[in-house]
């Protein structure tokens, strides 16, 4: 099997980030403890912004990805947060097991 990496990057209008920010910590929470194909979820803000969100998922593969937009955890994230998200954007990456060979997508 090979590790599904997201990065996920919202934008969130600056008046709604405190609201925002705990549902999204709940959401991360939840799924490590709850879903054993997530290997990692990590919660970032860059620095200097008021209004951006980055997400960095790892996963044990596509199943377990795609599970987890299924789970009732994230789908009452996904509902309770539609409103304040101004974008939403999703990269799959594939992680590098030797720099001189293919990606392991």
């Amino acid at each position: 099997m090979t590790a599904y990496i997201i990065i996920v990057e919202f934008t969130i209008d600056t008046a709604d980030m405190a609201t925002f920010l705990p549902h999204m910590l709940a959401n991360a929470r939840t799924t490590l403890q709850r879903e054993a194909g997530c290997e990692r979820f990590d919660v970032l803000r860059p620095a200097g912004s008021s209004d951006r969100i980055l997400l960095y998922e790892v996963y044990r593969d596509r199943a377990a990805f795609d599970l987890h937009g299924t789970t009732p955890h994230y789908l009452a994230f996904a509902a309770a947060t539609a409103a304040w998200i101004r974008n939403k954007s999703v990269t799959v990456y594939g992680l590098v097991t030797d720099p001189t060979s293919a990606v392991a997508v």
